[in-house]
């Protein structure tokens, strides 16, 4: 065989190899499946898009379908439609369709309505716009892994694992768990926290999800004020950010003295900042009122406190009339004082 021959044959081997890695990696398929009656949850690993579709089945039956768009890998959720189940054995199907793919199929068993030895109970489950909040218990120690996802419609914006979470094994007493969001929320929008809970020696698993409308939330923690000014502590609630401001309202007898209004920094969850402000002049002595008012964005009130500022005469320390006559300190006028007496008993002598 000829040497240009041979080096043909290398190049198009090369040439089928790099064809068949690019394809492998716009490769798009399923690599994790779980479902309960209520919901799905579906994570996609590879590259590429396609068409995922949902079944829920029973006994060969498809009782509802649902079908994705999906846009690269991540975990997507489904909600199954409310049905009257009966009690047995439920499969819910994922089907990859992906263009210039093999279809990627998968399926989780589970039974819904029997009775089954609960490893651990989720007694509490909400997510709001700080986060997850839950209270768990055990009817023995358990080890769970614990994943937080964050979902906007079909798609998980956000997921993360905690691994190896401990459980006690006392069923009357739950143990609070709370998770804070990572990513930055907007206000007004609408999301979903789901919490899937993986007990792997006894092969548990159970999801929950709540719905929540993200809003900016603060609260006022400190306050101080005096006859020279006022100043407020905020911290942040949410993982909204906090763009309010505080109002300053003295006031005394029902009369309104001094409104002072002050943006807040910027604020999310956990951050805190002091805002100071300071009257025209000191007050005069007297009783005063002062409302200290957190004001959200749109102008409700969300927080409020109220507190009295007593002013007193201010003590003012008094000197001798005698040094300040003098215009010299105590010890130089006394001095020039015996000066002057000694001067006169000379000029008295006769010589």
């Amino acid at each position: 065989m000829k040497k240009s021959s041979i080096r043909l044959i290398r190049h198009l081997a090369a040439f089928a190899l790099l064809m068949a890695l690019a394809a492998t990696a716009q490769c798009i398929e399923i690599s994790s499946l779980y479902s309960n009656i209520d919901s799905a949850d579906v994570t996609l690993a590879g590259r590429g898009d396609g068409i995922l579709q949902m079944d829920l089945i029973q006994d060969s039956k498809v009782l509802s379908t649902r079908r994705l768009e999906v846009v690269g890998p991540g975990t997507y959720v489904v909600r199954w439609p409310k049905l009257d189940a009966d009690k047995g054995s439920y499969s819910a199907c994922a089907t990859l369709l992906a263009e210039g793919t093999d279809d990627s199929r998968r399926c989780h068993s589970f039974y819904y309505g029997g009775f089954e030895p609960v490893r651990f109970d989720v007694r509490d489950f909400r997510a709001d716009s700080r986060g997850l909040h839950m209270a768990i218990s055990a009817r023995d120690p358990t080890i769970v892994d614990i994943y937080y996802m964050l979902v906007q419609g079909d798609r998980a914006l956000y997921v993360t694992q905690e691994k190896a979470v401990p459980i006690s094994g006392i069923m009357s007493t739950a143990i609070q768990r709370d998770y804070e969001w990572k990513p930055i929320l907007e206000n007004g929008r609408t999301y979903e926290g789901r919490v899937k809970i993986v007990e792997l020696n006894h092969n548990q698993t159970r999801a929950f999800m709540s719905s929540f409308v993200a809003v900016e939330d603060a609260k006022i923690t400190e306050t101080y004020q005096d006859e020279t000014g006022a100043s407020a502590t905020v911290m942040g609630e949410s993982r909204v950010p906090f763009r309010g401001y505080l109002r300053f309202t003295l006031s005394q007898g029902g009369e309104v003295l001094n409104i002072t209004e002050r943006k807040t920094p910027v604020l999310l969850s956990g951050d805190d900042e002091t805002v100071e402000i300071t009257w025209n002049s000191t007050l005069e002595p007297g009783v005063y009122q002062l409302q200290t008012a957190l004001i959200s964005q749109e102008g409700s009130i969300i927080d409020l406190q109220e507190n009295i500022i007593e002013a007193k005469p201010i003590a003012r320390s008094s000197s001798s009339n005698e040094t300040r006559s003098s215009g010299l300190p105590a010890g130089l006028a006394g001095m020039a004082m015996l000066v002057c007496i000694l001067f006169r008993r000379i000029k008295g002598k006769k010589f």
